[in-house]
């Protein structure tokens, strides 16, 4: 009787399955190893020799210079929306320090409120608007921009400390209140001081703006400046001699006809 020894093979029972698994394993070795070198081709020679900064296994570097949120002069002056990330250390003279801070801010009052008071149109700023504006930016600094003398203002890469908000606030509404003003009320104000009417002054473009001119005023506005002053001067204006504020009027209009 023939005797049939059964063995079980560890080799593919498909032909050529074999050969391709044999080459996968080789390549996928080889490029396993291809990889280790190029790591270690790619560390330093000796352990004491830096890296580039540019190379991929440098330490990382934090930027510190400013970045584009970052509240300063320049977002003070354009009105932007910023972030407060200066890093300012304690002052030990307080006294000193909250002087220099009010006195750096009203150094770049004058340029800052001379932009803010330009009308749109390009001509020259009114000088009136100018000085009421660097009046009222200068009382700013000195009611909100000292910070008790704990810290500097603004640091060395010229960004407002955490502690300056309020104070940027202050400065910020001044000169935008300026230059929505110089925007309004700037062609009617300087005609209103070169034809002599009432309504001309330092008040003028505050007035103008806000629509709080008496009806002297606004008949004088109307006959002399109707061109610049269209805008700024209701349609149903009186020439006559009443005095009451213009916008009283107008309120108690609205006020019987139900409108606000």
């Amino acid at each position: 009787m023939a005797i049939v020894h059964e063995t079980t093979s560890w080799l593919p029972a498909t032909p050529g399955l074999f050969e391709y698994e044999t080459r996968w394993s080789y390549s996928g070795g080889t490029m396993i190893t291809a990889v280790l070198l190029a790591l270690l081709c790619s560390a330093p020679d000796a352990a004491g020799t830096p890296l580039s900064p540019d190379a991929l296994g440098a330490p990382p570097h934090a930027d510190e210079s400013p970045t584009a949120w970052a509240c300063t002069v320049e977002t003070l002056r354009a009105g932007r929306e910023c972030v407060f990330e200066a890093e300012v250390s304690s002052s030990t003279d307080v006294k000193a320090q909250s002087a220099s801070n009010i006195r750096s801010l009203k150094e770049i009052g004058h340029t800052l409120c001379l932009e803010a008071a330009k009308p749109p149109s390009g001509v020259a700023a009114d000088k009136n608007l100018v000085a009421q504006c660097e009046r009222k930016y200068s009382e700013a600094a000195d009611d909100a921009c000292g910070l008790d003398g704990k810290v500097p203002i603004i640091d060395a890469k010229g960004r407002f400390a955490p502690a300056a908000r309020a104070c940027y606030r202050q400065l910020s509404s001044v000169l935008q209140d300026t230059a929505m003003m110089a925007a309004v009320a700037s062609a009617c104000c300087q005609c209103a001081e070169k034809r002599g009417c009432p309504a001309a002054g330092e008040r003028c473009h505050e007035n103008v703006s806000h629509q709080e001119l008496s009806a002297t005023a606004l008949a004088c506005l109307a006959s002399q400046c109707g061109a610049s002053c269209e805008l700024m001067i209701p349609a149903n204006q009186t020439t006559s001699g009443d005095s009451r504020p213009a916008r009283r009027v107008r309120q108690s209009s609205a006020h019987a006809t139900g409108s606000l």
